[in-house]
């Protein structure tokens, strides 16, 4: 009696524990970023805010179905470069993941898009800004940030039209990014009667920019803008005031970090910089949270990406929730769908390219080293 008890009994046990294995799914996540490189800092806060959406959830028993989910997250490093970016997509579509967050640049996130098009992986940047990345017509991918069309046009009307500038010199790094928004800044400019004095180009990786900037400075600009990030910015402003210009520097949203002015390392003054960017609308209640979870997971506070990258996973996890699967092809359009989702960083709703629908912008400058909003711009 006892062993045929005992046989009965390790059976049911044996039975129970297959089931609920079977009723627990693995969803795995991507993400690229920069993770080594000039633009390292912002790209390891970008897979942190990440990796906090990931390890939350995982706490939180979250149920897809009627399965309970375990997410994995599953970080690739393309060092902000174009080749290594594909290489990095082709990796997380071999995987098999479920969706992907990023990539972090514009060079990498448009020729990655076209693989997760085919592949039919749902792709959420929280940072690439330039127009090309929607207007492919990919239903696959989706974006937490004004693009840079609308932030150019913002800033550029600024410049001339509220502190009445008439001469320009504008800078690019030759990136997808950085020579799209000055080009948008360009022709934003020109159209509003200001001069471009000087049309000069550098390289992401450049960091002697002595013989740009004296001839720049011939020309007596009110202002230099710099298409690129802060590796690029920073030192920039370093050697303008070694140089002795005191013009004003503007850019978008890649030097809008601190970053920028921690790399020119004394030389930026108050009111210096004016760069454009999504408007501060974090939720105050939200943010604390996030911040203080991020101390308390990682030991120091939030890069400026961190919370996108965050949402960004939090959203590709609803639209899975709501649709009641993983599937790529499932949840899809329920991501499309979005409309009024509550992150960190507002409430996210996409229109049908993919793009926030109503984003709002802001001029930001530098004071004591920390952004201070100056302006809120409309976007259209």
């Amino acid at each position: 009696m006892t062993a045929k008890f005992n046989f009965l009994l390790a059976a049911i046990l044996t039975v129970f524990g297959q089931n609920a294995a079977a009723q627990e799914i693995l969803v795995r996540i991507g993400l690229v970023a920069p993770l080594s490189g000039a633009l390292a800092v912002s790209g390891n806060g970008n897979e942190k805010g990440a990796r906090l959406a990931v390890e939350e959830l995982n706490s939180q028993a979250v149920k897809i179905g009627n399965s309970r989910a375990r997410f994995e997250l599953i970080a690739e490093d393309d060092a902000g470069d174009p080749r290594q970016g594909t290489l990095a997509a082709q990796k997380l579509v071999d995987s098999e993941v479920s969706g992907v967050v990023g990539h972090q640049t514009s060079g990498s996130t448009i020729p990655a898009s076209r693989l997760y098009r085919d592949a039919g992986i749902p792709q959420i940047s929280p940072s690439t800004t330039s127009p090309r990345f929607t207007s492919q017509g990919f239903k696959t991918a989706f974006r937490l940030m004004p693009d840079d069309a609308i932030s150019a046009r913002a800033l550029g009307n600024y410049a001339v039209g509220k502190l009445g500038m008439t001469k320009f010199a504008v800078v690019d790094d030759r990136t997808s990014y950085g020579q799209g928004i000055a080009d948008e800044f360009t022709k934003t400019v020109v159209a509003a009667g200001a001069t471009v004095v000087a049309r000069d180009y550098v390289t992401d990786k450049s960091t002697d920019f002595n013989a740009v900037l004296t001839s720049i400075g011939s020309k007596r600009p009110d202002a230099v803008f710099v298409g690129g990030m802060y590796s690029v910015a920073g030192p920039m402003l370093r050697q303008m005031k070694q140089l002795g210009l005191a013009m004003k520097m503007l850019g978008g949203d890649g030097i809008c970090d601190e970053q920028t002015v921690k790399l020119a390392t004394g030389a930026a003054s108050d009111d210096q910089v004016l760069c454009v960017g999504p408007l501060d609308i974090f939720d105050a209640g939200r943010m604390r949270r996030f911040t203080a979870d991020f101390k308390a997971r990682f030991g120091l506070a939030p890069e400026p990406l961190a919370p996108y990258s965050y949402d960004a996973v939090r959203l590709l996890v609803d639209a899975m929730v709501r649709a009641g699967s993983a599937r790529p092809n499932v949840y899809l359009p329920f991501l499309a769908a979005t409309r009024g989702f509550q992150g960190v960083t507002g409430n996210i709703s996409f229109d049908a390219k993919g793009d926030l629908l109503d984003p709002r912008i802001a001029i930001y400058t530098f004071r004591k080293s920390a952004l201070a909003r100056v302006a809120t711009m409309a976007s259209h």
